[in-house]
């Protein structure tokens, strides 16, 4: 069988030493994790202090990852390296010159928007999509230059065409699933997968119940077999997992990651209204421990030992390999 890293890009999880020692138990290599939602830069900058005492405290279990050669590193070491991004542009408030202050910090993927319209981009949200911005397009000139990953999770229809075209560098979608199999506002739409397939980016399949057929209730295979149609159509090559797991967070967290503090009311989010708190992940998939079932699923599909381990982590890695430093 085809050694794999293991990669998942993206988690939000409540942090602790049980998930940390969970990741090991799992055999996780590398995580994405998000470190700001609506934080500005020195709100994010206290989130980067409270990992570093993570990683003082928990050594053995954890590190920060900065390059593809980290991923390498936490598997001979049998510790997990964790990437830090941004689920909003707003830790560079309205400063280019902080693109390359939060690389040097240690990010290495920053959303253009979240679901609403911001100063680089349109969310996926919004009634209408104007595309990148003035401010947008100098954004992503500086994020290719430095090796800050564009990631268009959350973001409209045109904006992330526009991404992907103005960009010079492979950009990513860290966490969503194709309309085709589900159609949530997040989804991307064909021509969205295909041009991110065609431009070398890569696609993270998403295990939150908002974005799947049957929400908490879908199955592994079904879950698999949307991943296999997408192979079809973007390349088994630019394809991963990055599952969105928010694991022990309290619902009151929901209610930061929605409206941070742009308003007043509760914006309940799509699929959300009857069930505001965090909808319960699929019984196959609850947590670390559970990406073996990912992978057994996958080759249910009919997929080859290569083709899983691309997607389980190897295409991931080719991608931080060619993302994380400075523009050639």
């Amino acid at each position: 069988m085809t050694q794999m890293p293991l990669i998942d890009c993206l988690q939000y999880a409540n942090w602790s030493e049980k998930i940390f020692r969970e990741m090991r138990a799992g055999g996780v290599t590398a995580v994405h994790v998000t470190i700001a939602y609506h934080e500005n830069f020195r709100e994010t900058v206290l989130n980067f202090e409270q990992w570093n005492r993570w990683f003082e405290q928990f050594p053995d279990q954890i590190f920060q990852g900065r390059t593809g050669d980290d991923v390498r590193r936490a598997e001979t070491d049998r510790r997990t390296a964790i990437f830090f991004g941004f689920q909003n542009p707003s830790p560079i408030e309205d400063d280019i010159r902080l693109v390359e202050i939060c690389h040097t910090l240690g990010a290495r993927f920053m959303q253009l928007s979240y679901n609403n319209q911001s100063l680089l981009a349109t969310g996926c949200y919004e009634a209408e999509d104007p595309g990148i911005t003035r401010m947008g397009r100098q954004v992503i000139g500086e994020m290719n230059r430095v090796g800050l990953v564009i990631d268009m999770s959350h973001s409209a229809e045109r904006s992330t065409l526009e991404a992907i075209e103005i960009s010079d560098r492979p950009i990513a979608i860290t966490h969503a699933n194709p309309a085709f199999w589900h159609p949530a506002l997040r989804n991307k739409s064909d021509d969205v997968l295909r041009a991110l397939g065609q431009s070398g980016g890569v696609l993270g399949f998403s295990a939150y119940p908002h974005h799947l057929k049957d929400k908490s209730d879908c199955t592994l295979e079904n879950f698999c077999e949307m991943i296999a149609r997408t192979a079809d159509l973007m390349g088994p090559d630019h394809i991963g997992i990055g599952t969105d797991l928010c694991q022990d967070q309290p619902d009151s967290v929901v209610e930061w990651m929605r409206v941070g503090r742009w308003s007043k009311d509760i914006d309940y989010g799509e699929g959300s209204r009857d069930n505001p708190g965090f909808p319960p992940f699929p019984s196959w998939f609850r947590g670390n421990r559970d990406f073996g079932n990912i992978a057994a699923g996958l080759r249910a599909t009919g997929m080859d030992d290569g083709e899983v381990a691309g997607i389980m982590g190897g295409n991931w890695l080719r991608f931080f390999d060619a993302s994380f430093g400075p523009a050639k």
